[in-house]
């Protein structure tokens, strides 16, 4: 067994993917220009890493020859300066093991999966304490296929109070016990959920990484000690003082840490993930209005924003201390866009 111990603990930005305006194909352009931001020296510095077609990015809507060429785009770009980890996912275990074999071939550095979509048995009915073979055998194929390539779970399950939108912390140990090539586990937790399950990560006999999820949560996980880095799409829209709290945080400045915290950036993101139902599209739509993309579309059955939400994004972001593009950009889209 290879044993990676903190390697890829780093800042993992899970990407979206741009549009061309006018169309939902794949805007490569957009995609090399976002990415160079990223590898900028002030983040290559803090130890960034990719995560190429992840949930953000729409990996559900994507086919497999937009995941390979976003692949191949992601690796072009990076040129080996930080880990690319490539988002695999299929309704059939046989189209996700291609995906990831595709993904490695190209030379990707690991994967990024998550469990079965799909039939509701499967999805929202899914009872993962009861019937967790449902992730384990998706992973453990997904393992077999990669060799000793690391990988960086997503465990999104069912709804529950206890743990939010994650799995549970018996699936969570018995997949890292089972499949010792996770090297990090992205926490898709509520507040109570994260203490539970980062706590037993800490006991595995082997290093696996907390990786944060809710930015909403970042203040008080770096403050528990319960964050070895991140894996989420907040960095698409608040790249900047982002980085600076977890800067200084790790400088020891709790002060400084607390002062930009609250200065804007925490309102920003208790508005982003106060609604699952909208997180991807307030992602894209804020990655929008910072100008980072040229617009905030995603491929149907996802929605478009709503007015409303723009206008709460433009005050929000601009409350931060974050640029947001000019009052004509905003309304050639918004004029379009339901209320």
């Amino acid at each position: 067994m290879v044993d990676y111990g903190t390697k890829y603990d780093r800042l993992y930005v899970t990407i979206v993917t741009p549009y061309r305006d006018g169309s939902l194909e794949v805007d490569e352009a957009q995609l090399r220009t976002f990415l160079q931001y990223f590898l900028t020296q002030k983040f290559l510095d803090a130890g960034v890493g990719i995560i190429i077609n992840p949930e953000a990015g729409e990996v559900f809507y994507l086919s497999r020859e937009e995941k390979l060429r976003n692949v191949k785009i992601a690796l072009e770009e990076v040129k080996g300066r930080v880990p690319v980890f490539a988002g695999v996912s299929s309704p059939t275990t046989a189209a996700t093991l291609l995906e990831a074999q595709d993904a490695i071939k190209a030379g990707a550095d690991g994967i990024f999966t998550m469990p079965a979509i799909g039939a509701l048995d499967v999805t929202t009915a899914w009872n993962s304490t009861k019937y967790p073979e449902v992730w384990l055998e998706l992973i453990k194929a997904v393992a077999k296929t990669i060799g000793d390539k690391p990988i960086i779970a997503h465990p999104v399950g069912t709804l529950s109070v206890q743990y939010g939108e994650g799995l549970p912390v018996e699936v969570a140990v018995q997949t890292c016990k089972e499949v010792p090539t996770v090297v990090g586990w992205k926490m898709t937790y509520n507040y109570t959920g994260f203490r539970i399950v980062s706590r037993a990560l800490r006991r595995l006999d082997h290093h696996v990484a907390i990786l944060g999820a809710p930015s909403v949560n970042f203040h008080e996980n770096m403050a528990n000690d319960a964050f070895d880095g991140t894996v989420t799409g907040s960095w698409n829209y608040s790249p900047e003082p982002m980085l600076e709290h977890i800067l200084a945080w790790r400088r020891g400045d709790w002060k400084g840490a607390l002062k930009i915290w609250q200065n804007g950036l925490a309102e920003l993101q208790e508005y982003v993930y106060s609604d699952f139902a909208r997180l991807h599209i307030k992602y894209k739509t804020a990655t929008w209005l910072r100008g980072f993309i040229s617009n905030p579309y995603m491929r149907p059955p996802l929605p478009k924003p709503r007015k409303a939400e723009v206008e709460t994004l433009i005050g929000l972001l601009k409350n931060g201390g974050m640029s947001v593009i000019d009052d004509a950009a905003v309304k050639k889209v918004t004029d379009a866009l339901p209320l």
